[in-house]
């Protein structure tokens, strides 16, 4: 399970060291994607396989399914940590999440999200109350 917050720095080929509590679970491979709220969701490429075939279940006459379905896709891409745990996001992810060097990757269960610090400071400030205020209606049985 992917947990924690931390604050490694986009190098100048848009690169970043994974956190090291994260290298174990991401040592296959990973995909990343464009993520919901404008960041960057990183799946190991075996979770990445079981969230796709969830997916896939919704049918083909949906079309927020599909639509869905051809961004997460259509901005995916597998890549390997290299020998010093970095993974290279592309240019085309690294704009849609606006990234710059100071960046906040959170573990988020199944997956990590990149996003960059500010972005992330502004999501959490904006929903603090709420999640202070999470009631058993939103989640059945947490309570």
């Amino acid at each position: 399970m992917l947990l924690g917050t931390y604050a490694p720095k986009l190098d100048e080929k848009g690169r970043l060291i994974m956190p090291a509590k994260f290298r174990d679970e991401l040592a296959d491979g990973v995909v990343l994607t464009r993520g919901q709220d404008r960041c960057i969701y990183v799946f190991s490429a075996e979770e990445f396989e079981g969230f796709h075939d969830r997916i896939r279940q919704a049918p083909l006459t949906s079309k927020q399914a599909r639509d869905y379905l051809r961004l997460l896709l259509s901005s995916a891409h597998a890549e390997a940590p290299d020998k010093q745990h970095r993974i290279t996001i592309p240019a085309q992810l690294r704009q849609y999440a606006g990234l710059d060097r100071e960046l906040a990757v959170i573990g988020a269960g199944t997956r990590a999200e990149i996003w960059d610090a500010q972005a992330w400071a502004d999501y959490v400030a904006a929903n603090e109350a709420a999640f202070s205020e999470t009631a058993e209606e939103v989640i059945p049985g947490l309570f």
